[in-house]
């Protein structure tokens, strides 16, 4: 009564049919490509930005990136699309940007070229926004990779739990949180089925189950 539970916050992340509309809003390859390294690595946005040029891997489709807790370099899978507009980044600063192994990956596009900050990314994103009347941030980027994840049924959670870098379990257990508009969708579909007649019998019992004993069991269940 003195001590009433706080309620916990679903984590916020981008409907597809949004992220579509927002990733079409970008205004440069180097925007495009950030938003796809965020979106399939679910990486934090500071562990992406310190990324150096050496870190990307095309060959293998992987990224390596410094965590923020723990400070170890782990390597994260992303998708082929990141690498993708990676290239065409690269190609769009070209002799504009230093280049090396240990440089910074990412780099602003107004000369002289500066290593790209966390504020400087957080306003291009907003700059692209504008347009949309949108307020997503970067960092919902990184829930959004996490539900995408979290709810392909081929995809282990124990995997997700690594590649986000959750020191517990229950952390990514979050993003198995239906969200309410969903829930009310597939509520509806029951009721409707269930008035049309359409819901499945119940399967016949198995072979040495006496169907009367079963009524008994469960009464008014037709076998």
């Amino acid at each position: 009564m003195y001590r009433p539970g706080i309620p916990k916050r679903v984590p916020r992340a981008i409907p597809d049919e949004r992220f579509n509309e927002l990733f079409a809003a970008l205004l440069s390859h180097r925007d495009r490509a950030l938003v796809a390294f965020y979106v399939s690595t679910g990486a934090r946005a500071s562990e992406l930005l310190g990324a150096t040029q050496v870190d990307a891997d095309p060959g293998q489709q992987l990224i390596s990136v410094v965590r923020k807790g723990s400070r170890t370099i782990q390597r994260l899978p992303a998708s082929p699309d990141a690498f993708v507009w990676l290239r065409l980044y690269q190609q769009e600063v070209h002799d504009l940007a230093p280049s090396g192994p240990d440089c910074p990956l990412w780099w602003t596009l107004r000369r002289p070229a500066r290593p790209l900050t966390y504020h400087a990314a957080r306003a291009a994103l907003n700059r692209a926004q504008a347009m949309l009347g949108s307020n997503w941030t970067l960092h919902d980027f990184r829930h959004t990779a996490a539900y995408r994840m979290a709810r392909d049924p081929q995809v282990a959670l124990t995997d997700v739990q690594w590649v986000l870098g959750h020191a517990s379990l229950t952390t990514t257990q979050i993003y198995t949180t239906p969200f309410e508009d969903e829930v009310l969708a597939g509520m509806r579909a029951h009721h409707a089925r269930q008035a049309a007649g359409l819901v499945a019998p119940p399967p016949p019992p198995a072979v040495g189950y006496r169907p009367d004993s079963l009524q008994v069991l469960f009464p008014g269940r037709t076998p």
